[in-house]
């Protein structure tokens, strides 16, 4: 009993985070951390205290905010804005920060909040629900009492129905202080402020045509309006796009428009009633197809702005001072005209103003005060693509000038710029990934071929064959020798024991992103992206599936066009035009190649199958559709839930589900046959407060088992899987019929052909049987389930995949609170265990113990460790050469892989095997043989001597 108590103890003192094994985080995972592509008007460089080096922020078109580290470009904190907005109130946001200031304030929706910018954490937060966050602005007061790191907020609401109205937020709590109402039919526009006063910007509808500009002042300590003036824009403005610019920049704050033939600028400086026009000067005859305005936002800022203007070939500016006192602007001078895009920043030092031009060859840094560059760098390489937009930091020291830029690139990227060299990129798309699967090698695909022509061939044909294809391997040897050593030293030194790239291990990934590009992930380089490459010109690329052969993949899109890739380079090989709107694509697994059928929105398939077979299609409006294989023209049966419910979701088995046993053994050696019917398909109905799920058979449509949960909260995320013989969902819901209690739930279901064990069922054990034509006599399934309470909601299901299935199966939840995906092992989730009491010794054999309605969530179970995934939408399972192995990728918002051995890696030698001892231990003992074995002689010799 000691030493039990001792043995106890000391278990109890292990750490607890042994358990995720820190040693193989980085190793055999990797995670990008992504924020998504940096909104234009909401990124920028800020140091959030005087003692800490300067952040990059940015509020992404994804609503993600983020802080980044521009040394190395890794994220320092984030926050997701999606979850936080009310829903339905827009998807703009906006970011602010003031120097000085150690805060940052978003606005997106109706929420507004304040974060500490060197943690993240949230300061204050408020939320509205008269309309969305039309714009914001911190107050720059020039008030030496106010308090140096608090800088209240004006918020503008409203929307294109109008109703505009003005809050301002106090710094510290994030309470009302006072608010203006407009109760005009004028679209709210912007907000802007000077040291004096706020301007409140709309646009009024003109009786003939377009808009003209109505600036409101406001007080700033009451807000309440003090004059208002209308600009006479009618002429140019048709809407709020037609405005180019609406600075912030308290010292002198614009607004500038053009006439619409982009031939004049129109500039006032807000608070007086003049407009300047300024002739644009386009000597090159090309029409002008872009105008950007780029302007300081401090206070003590020199009164100076650059105006960026585009053609289809060539980009200059024209740099512009403004006369506080008269309310003037005059250009100071020209950048030259280049024949290739620009993109502009603009940054402070005290009150010097620096202009930062990015092209893709070059980057050049001028003042505002004069033309003369004070840097120029040749990029050490050319950009991947054109520069959209650009945030600088400049730093000056006497004559010498520094610079780093972060560049939004067409492609989606990120990429630091310092100096001309390239200091990192982050591919930002890829949080717009919306489809991805591995890429098919096509050596592996020759071999196999080659193989199955030497298995159907006579004897000597195949031995002829095979010598034939051994000379022509010969031509790879030199190239073999010459890696031989490489390879020999680097096994010893490496990690890992053995080369896991020849089992399957390390693979490329194909990504779809909705931007229209396409990624491919090298799994084996810790997740580097190998090529990038624009599939299609749009910005709103719904794509469908992506189904990979060997050496190409084939992206399918909802319009019914697709675009095949070669995977090893990128290079498009072939691209067909779009056909007719598509509700989803099936991809039907042959042994030649997979046959790819896409479905209409009324769930009729767009092409009959090849062959033998039957497709279940899912219509827009909700019913289930059986169709056979040789006739598209009415289909075999279809299935419509109970009035008043409505499908959500159809799932089938896994393409690759192999069954490594038709039976469970039981402790007492019997048999529980599992019922392995290949054709099975889980439907999710939900209606108002219910939800049920449906066991479908493919081939007949009759229903082999349906459960009905009452008072679910269809709201929230329904996930469900089906896999062998079991199945598993998940849902919010009342806990019993007899209490008040809610939460999430996870049931797990499997399917017997008899409760009785050794016994087979109604088919015994025929090989063959008729869905279609014995549908009475398709026996149903023996269910036995069982249902946990889990701490947290559940948006994803996925089971891992083995190369036989014989390994222990993971249902891979992915879990939208805690940002993080977990493999529960099936054993635990067996239906079978005992309720109310503890397992006999046979159940006990089995593994089986006492069910407890809690399911807490292990440590253990955190394939992504002490990761922070955010936005994953998607987990794919992909089997290797090793049995022990699975792959595991997860993608809609950031990027995760790994590797997982549920049942522990028992077909690799783990890392505690060291190759240099073994080979050590093996000469060691070769030369104490060749010392001894003479000795050993001799001492023999001289024994039969003396005897």
């Amino acid at each position: 009993m000691r030493l039990q108590a001792a043995l106890l103890l000391l278990a109890a003192c292990v750490s607890s985070t042994w358990a995720i094994y820190p040693d193989e985080v980085d190793q055999i995972d990797f995670h990008h951390a992504l924020l998504g592509v940096p909104s234009t008007h909401s990124t920028f460089f800020h140091r959030p205290s005087a003692s800490s080096a300067s952040l990059l922020y940015t509020l992404s078109e994804k609503l993600i905010l983020g802080a980044v580290n521009p040394k190395d470009g890794s994220i320092v904190w984030r926050q997701n804005l999606t979850k936080l907005s009310l829903p339905g109130q827009g998807a703009e946001g906006f970011l602010r920060a003031s120097d000085g200031s150690d805060a940052v304030v978003s606005a997106a929706g109706g929420y507004v909040s304040s974060w500490s910018g060197l943690d993240g954490k949230l300061v204050w937060e408020n939320r509205f629900t008269d309309g969305p966050v039309a714009d914001l602005e911190l107050l720059e007061l020039d008030d030496p009492s106010a308090a140096p790191t608090t800088r209240d907020a004006i918020v503008l609401f409203g929307d294109n129905a109008g109703s505009g109205s003005v809050r301002r937020l106090d710094g510290s709590s994030g309470g009302v202080k006072w608010e203006f109402k407009d109760d005009s039919d004028d679209i709210p526009f912007q907000v802007s402020s000077s040291p004096t006063e706020i301007f409140y910007i709309s646009l009024q509808s003109s009786l003939l045509k377009g808009y003209k500009i109505k600036v409101t002042s406001l007080d700033v300590l009451t807000g309440r309006q003090t004059q208002q003036h209308i600009l006479s824009s009618d002429s140019d403005v048709a809407g709020p796009e037609s405005i180019l610019f609406t600075g912030a920049n308290t010292a002198s704050p614009l607004i500038v428009w053009s006439d619409k033939s982009r031939k004049t600028l129109k500039i006032n400086v807000l608070g007086s009633k003049r407009v300047n026009s300024v002739t644009i000067g386009n000597d090159s005859g090309e029409e002008i197809r872009s105008i950007m305005v780029h302007a300081p936002r401090q206070l003590n800022s020199l009164p100076h702005f650059l105006v960026h203007y585009e053609t289809d070939s060539s980009s200059w500016a024209e740099v512009f001072h403004v006369d506080l006192k008269a309310a003037t602007v005059s250009m100071a001078y020209q950048l030259p005209r280049v024949q290739e895009k620009s993109a502009f920043a603009t940054s402070n030092k005290d009150a010097n103003v620096y202009f930062t031009r990015i092209t893709e060859s070059e980057t050049v840094v001028v003042s505002s005060a004069s033309h003369g560059i004070l840097g120029r760098w040749n990029h050490q390489s050319p950009l991947s693509g054109r520069a959209l937009h650009t945030v600088s930091e400049v730093v000056t020291k006497g004559d010498a000038v520094a610079v780093r830029s972060a560049s939004v690139l067409a492609s989606g990227d990120w990429q630091l710029i310092r100096n001309g060299q390239t200091g990192w990129i982050r591919h930002e798309a890829l949080a717009g990934a919306l489809a991805a699967t591995w890429a098919e090698s096509a050596d592996r695909e020759e071999l196999v071929h080659e193989l199955e022509v030497e298995g159907h061939g006579s004897l000597y044909g195949a031995y002829i064959h095979r010598v034939k294809r051994h000379i022509k391997d010969l031509q790879y040897l030199p190239d073999w020798l010459r890696e031989l050593p490489k390879r020999i030293i680097t096994s010893f030194i490496t990690d890992e024991v053995s080369n896991l790239n020849n089992f399957g291990v390390f693979k490329s990934i194909i990504v779809a992103t909705e931007n229209g590009r396409v990624f491919s992930i090298d799994s084996g380089k810790h997740g580097a992206v190998s090529w990038s490459v624009k599939a299609v010109e749009t910005d709103k690329w719904n794509v469908k599936s992506i189904v990979a052969q060997p050496g190409t993949a084939t992206v399918y899109a909802d319009d019914g066009s697709s675009v095949t890739l070669n995977v090893t380079s990128g290079d498009i090989v072939a691209r067909d035009a779009p056909s007719m709107k598509l509700n989803s694509i099936a991809v039907i697994d042959q042994e030649s190649t997979p046959v790819v059928i896409g479905v209409k929105e009324d769930g009729t398939p767009m092409k009959p199958l090849d062959g033998p077979g039957f497709l279940i299609t899912l219509s827009t409006d909700g019913r289930v559709v059986g169709w056979r294989a040789d006739n598209n023209q009415s289909p075999v049966w279809e299935f419509v839930p109970s009035q008043g419910q409505k499908v959500i979701r159809a799932t089938a088995r896994p393409s690759h589900d192999p069954v490594a046993s038709i039976g469970k053994v039981l402790g007492d050696r019997s048999v529980l046959y599992k019922y392995l019917n290949p054709n099975l398909a889980l439907i999710t109905a939900v209606g108002d407060s219910s939800a049920t799920f449906y066991l479908l058979d493919a081939i007949s449509g009759k229903i082999l088992y349906a459960s009905t949960q009452t008072g679910v909260d269809t709201s929230q995320p329904i996930a469900s899987v089906i896999s062998e013989n079991w199945f598993a969902y998940s849902f919010w819901s009342d806990v019993s019929d007899t209490s008040d209690a809610k939460g999430y739930q996870l049931v797990i279901s499997e399917l017997y052909e008899s409760p009785v064990p050794n016994d087979r069922g109604p088919l015994g054990s025929s090989l063959n049987y008729s869905s279609i034509y014995g549908v009475d006599m398709l026996p149903e399934p023996h269910v036995i389930s069982q249902a946990y309470i889990i701490p947290e909601p559940i948006s994803h299901m996925a089971v891992s995949q083995t190369r036989q299935g014989i390994a222990t199966r993971l249902l891979l939840c992915t879990l939208p609170e805690s940002n993080a995906i977990i493999g529960i092992p099936r054993p635990v989730l067996d239906p079978r265990r005992p309720v109310g009491r503890d397992p006999i010794p046979a159940e006990a054999e089995e593994g089986l113990f006492k069910y407890s309605p809690f399911l807490e969530f292990d440590g253990r179970w955190f394939i992504t460790h002490a990761r922070d995934v955010t936005g994953i939408k998607t987990v794919l399972s992909s089997p290797t050469l090793l049995e022990s192995t699975s792959l595991i990728f997860a993608f809609g918002g950031d990027i995760f892989a790994t590797r997982v051995t549920p049942s522990q890696a028992f077909d690799v030698l783990g890392k505690g095997f060291s190759k240099l001892q073994l080979l050590v231990t093996v000469v060691a003992s070769g030369v104490c043989v060749v010392i001894l074995a003479p000795m050993v002689r001799r001492k023999q010799v001289n024994a039969l001597w003396k005897a």
